[in-house]
């Protein structure tokens, strides 16, 4: 385990048992090509999911005690989604200690997004079998550093539709905005739409997209473009 030492020091963590975190960076591929028995980390991935989904849900309280429970399912899984997750990996080293199978690592599974989720799952529910619940919390939550500022950044890209009616609802109303499609082409299995967001009329953005709800979204992220401009114009 050669090199592991500097991998713990990025984790926070520094294991009573290796062999957890020899586990949790073992990937299927390298097990089923082993020339002796060897264990792989799904087991830890399916651990660390749901020990990962606790600490976020009880740190999420802390940090927003008024929010909804809605808003709160929607900070989670923002945070223990693929991308952040693969994101968190890539910033803690993973990749390179990863153990893959020749094959899969010629094949770029070191960069592949859903190897590196698994393998931080999987160290999730390592460091969790190594110690305990609050060592567990302390040693992972600081890997998302600034959870707010995360959430801000990221709650308007996965939402830009939400983000759009929660700005203009105060000034316009209800039913200022509109969503229209003014091209649908391509076979029926493959359609690109094109869609105009509308507020009282006025063409704020457009948008193209695979489904509807893709146009819709895009053409309300352009709408988004306008907001910091029209909040610093002068009265």
């Amino acid at each position: 385990m050669a090199g592991w030492a500097a991998l713990e020091k990025r984790l926070g963590y520094t294991f009573r048992n290796r062999e957890w975190l020899r586990r949790a960076l073992t990937h299927p591929s390298f097990a089923q090509t082993a020339t002796t028995p060897t264990e792989h980390n799904q087991r830890l991935e399916f651990l660390g999911d749901a020990v990962l989904g606790m600490l976020l849900a009880e740190h999420l309280c802390a940090l927003f005690p008024k929010e909804r429970e809605g808003r709160l399912t929607q900070y989670r899984a923002l945070l223990a989604r693929g991308p952040m997750l693969a994101r968190l990996a890539r910033e803690l080293g993973l990749a390179e200690a990863i153990r893959l199978s020749e094959g899969e690592n010629q094949n770029g599974g070191r960069e592949r997004a859903s190897i590196l989720e698994d393998a931080l799952e999987a160290l999730v529910g390592a460091i969790y079998l190594d110690s305990n619940y609050p060592t567990t919390r302390e040693a992972v939550l600081p890997w998302f550093r600034d959870i707010p500022a995360y959430l801000e950044e990221t709650a308007a890209e996965q939402n830009p539709k939400g983000r759009l009616q929660e700005w203009l609802q105060p000034l316009h109303g209800n039913e200022a905005i509109a969503y229209e499609v003014l091209e649908a082409t391509g076979p029926d299995h493959r359609r690109t739409f094109r869609v105009e967001v509308r507020v009282n009329g006025e063409t704020w953005g457009s948008g193209v997209g695979l489904s509807k709800k893709e146009a819709e979204e895009a053409a309300a992220r352009e709408a988004l473009a306008r907001e910091v401009p029209m909040q610093t114009e002068p009265a």
